[in-house]
């Protein structure tokens, strides 16, 4: 059969189920860091799936998302398989991303989690890559696996491989261990020639490469603030019983998902309401909230805004969104496409004109930026200070000293706000904070900007180099973290998400990055939207908002 290989630009006929790992050796392909899988009619395979079929074929190494997704998920099954190797009563829990790496936890370990428990760990792992013990793909019925899991006594939290409703589903051993990741390994542990691990806080951090540095392992940071962060949501899922999104699908079944939006809900508020009693004490003439993309920033301003009220201020909100300058004097990044994320993409003098006369007494008209078509427009919105009046202002730059370099630094009360997700999958499968962010922007770009979800998931590589660069470094340097995600919130967002999604067309390389998403949608049972308050930081992406934007 025909198959055309984009890395070499040719097309070659090939036997019905050669292996990629066999056409790789074939067409001697090389590339500049290992091949690690590839895009078989844009979806992601492994080095073992076999061509049944007429198709196009782009190989990958590690810098590329998809690779570093695999290196990232087969270092889970080795740290795994040392843990249980070593202490075989604990249990691991993959949690989070930090500093580079991510974050684990461990159970049921018999002696304090120290230096010598760390070594022991290590060493075992670097022992299980050095004897290339291969990643075995087995595919199973649920039953199967059920009794597999069983054995281990993780069957609990992989129950929720019934909701997709599937005869059979894949599964990986690694010796005598078998696990479930949510997407592909690598062929073997040999593979894995760059990690760290060391210890962190109360646990593990198990350190990945840079997809753009693959030959480095990056320096470790202390980031004290969102480390507390993500415990306090780590609690609240301890606390409320939902760890995982079987025990969420449990809740919506039994008819108590109600009083868990309320709970969650109210929780957020009640942050909110401390927030402004602390803005307060601190007599701050400026509120400042920065965060990513798709962060609820907007929502995040306007309640913070009511908070404000109850205790005597009169907030001014602005959004710095509202002075992007023109779409065409818009800098591009390096390969040509519009840079937003970039300090430059916004009209800096306009700003801190605003901003002084503001602060002088004196009445301003705010600009209006209307996306679709890349303009300020100015439709004659006018506001001034009061006397108890307070700035609230929002957008990705706030926490850069550069946007507000004029105004003193005392009178800023700085806010960093980002859906940092704390449910998992399981206690293997963390759900990145990407991936809540990315479902939020995909349904408020169709909804309110006029992108397809092709469009969105095009530029979202470009999104996240610029909060690399433009975000991140600022957000210790806020007074606050503030986590805008809802233990809940997938559920809602996903019969929105999901016709959005389907609609990427097969041809496209997105196509891959839109079927994962369809998939990880899937595991979660929905929730009507009518249950959501109007208030709602859920609200700024689905509509139905009580908040005028």
């Amino acid at each position: 059969m025909l198959i055309q290989i984009k890395n070499l630009n040719k097309s070659i006929e090939v036997s019905y189920g050669t292996p990629l790992s066999e056409l790789v050796e074939i067409e001697k392909l090389v590339l500049p860091y290992p091949i690690l899988g590839a895009l078989v009619n844009n979806q992601v395979r492994s080095f073992e799936y076999k061509i049944h079929k007429p198709c196009t074929i782009d190989f990958f190494d590690f810098t590329s998302t998809y690779g570093n997704g695999i290196y990232t998920r087969s270092l889970y099954f080795v740290l795994f398989k040392s843990v249980k190797t070593v202490f075989p009563k604990a249990k691991l829990n993959i949690l989070h991303s930090i500093s580079g790496g991510k974050y684990c936890e461990i159970e049921n370990l018999d002696q304090p989690l120290d230096e010598t428990v760390l070594s022991a760990i290590k060493n075992k792992m670097d022992e299980i890559i050095a004897a290339d013990l291969p990643f075995i793909r087995r595919e199973v019925t649920y039953s199967e696996a059920e009794e597999l899991f069983k054995k281990q006594g993780i069957e609990k939290e992989k129950s929720i491989f019934r909701e997709t409703n599937k005869i059979y589903f894949n599964i990986y051993q690694l010796g005598d261990l078998v696990n479930y990741y949510y997407g592909c390994l690598l062929p073997s542990t040999s593979y894995l020639t760059i990690y760290g691990l060391e210890l962190y806080e109360n646990g593990l951090l198990l350190k990945i490469p840079n997809s753009k540095r693959p030959d480095t392992i990056s320096q470790t940071r202390k980031m004290p603030k969102l480390f507390h962060v993500y415990q306090q949501f780590k609690d609240l899922g301890k606390h409320l019983c939902i760890p995982y999104i079987y025990n969420l699908n449990e809740k919506i079944d039994s008819g108590e998902i109600g009083d868990l939006i309320l709970t969650s809900e109210a929780l957020q508020e009640k942050v909110w309401a401390n927030i402004a009693d602390e803005i307060h004490g601190k007599q701050a003439k400026i509120v400042l909230i920065s965060g990513p993309s798709s962060s609820g920033k907007t929502t995040s301003c306007k309640r913070l805004s009511v908070q404000l009220g109850v205790i005597g201020y009169s907030p001014v909100q602005i959004s710095v969104d509202d002075f992007f300058v023109e779409r065409e004097e818009t800098p591009r990044d390096k390969n040509g496409n519009y840079d937003f994320e970039a300090l430059e993409a916004i009209d800096l003098d306009l700003f801190n004109n605003t901003l002084d006369n503001l602060l002088a007494g004196k009445e301003v008209e705010l600009p209006v930026f209307n996306f679709q078509q890349g303009k300020k427009e100015w439709k004659g919105k006018k506001i001034s200070m009061k006397e108890n009046s307070i700035l609230v202002i929002e957008g990705i730059h706030c926490l850069n000293p550069k946007l507000t370099a004029s105004i003193a630094d005392n009178t800023k009360y700085k806010i960093f706000v980002s859906a940092l997700t704390s449910l998992s999958v399981d206690s293997q499968n963390p759900i990145p904070t990407t991936d809540t962010r990315l479902i939020r922007r995909i349904i408020r770009d169709f909804n309110y900007r006029g992108y397809s979800a092709l469009d969105t998931l095009r530029r979202w590589q470009s999104v996240r180099d610029g909060e690399e660069k433009n975000i991140f470094p600022y957000q210790e340097n806020a007074d606050v973290m503030f986590n805008t995600s809802l233990i809940y919130e997938l559920s809602v967002l996903r019969p929105y998400a999901m016709p959005i999604l389907i609609a990427v067309p097969e041809y496209e390389p997105e196509y891959a990055e839109a079927i994962r998403l369809i998939k990880f949608l899937l595991f979660f049972k929905p929730i009507n939207v009518e249950m959501i308050p109007g208030t709602s930081i859920l609200r700024e992406f689905v509509g139905g908002s009580r908040f005028k934007y």
